[in-house]
């Protein structure tokens, strides 16, 4: 049965032996993260586990694919977990306002390894993260998918995603072409996001 954890040091081993296994957290400079959490693990375990859970963005800012840096979003991730680690799902915001900067992708972002694909991990994991942030009173949800990544597309119209737009990464993502999505969110028209 598919669950969310929260990062800890039981669980890293396993984090770890994907990331050597050639698995990366994110698509976008997939290899560069995969190298610079390895690099993160090996200098300071707790201080890496410590950054998957930064709800005040006080951490290190974050490099995007070009290499420029941005400030740090509050955000979380949790790893997604069925016998053993499936994959990691994450959520980011700007306090006060359900709009994101230009360089953030969406709200939420996910990835399953490869060898555990196929199983309903995304969709379980999606599903469980949407009920965890329903309480923050965040309107609405955002996420993007490339436009032939039919998996992802499915995962997410099953939980009500709407498409947005058709629309070009910014230069710093690459450029290319991008579907952006929103999920409503149930308890969002009730207050405002201040998590």
């Amino acid at each position: 049965m598919t669950e969310l954890r929260r990062p800890d040091a039981d669980l890293l081993p396993e984090y770890e032996a994907a990331l050597h296994r050639g698995w990366s957290p994110t698509p976008v400079a997939a290899e560069a993260t995969r190298l610079r959490h390895l690099a993160a693990i090996a200098q300071d375990r707790a201080a890496f586990l410590a950054s998957l859970d930064d709800r005040e963005g006080k951490g290190a800012p974050i490099i995007l694919p070009d290499g420029s840096q941005v400030p740090r979003l509050p955000g979380f991730s949790r790893w997604v977990w069925d016998g053993g680690f499936c994959g990691v799902v994450n959520m980011r915001w700007q306090p006060g306002t359900a709009a994101l900067p230009a360089h953030v992708l969406g709200h939420v972002g996910y990835g399953v390894v490869p060898w555990r694909r196929r199983e309903g991990h995304a969709a379980s994991a999606l599903g469980l993260l949407l009920a965890e942030i329903a309480p923050l009173g965040l309107p609405w949800v955002e996420l993007t998918t490339d436009p032939g990544n039919e998996a992802s597309i499915r995962v997410i119209t099953a939980h009500g995603g709407v498409l947005v737009e058709r629309f070009a990464r910014t230069a710093s993502h690459g450029g290319e072409e991008a579907l952006r999505w929103r999920i409503a969110m149930p308890h969002g028209a009730s207050r405002s996001f201040t998590a």
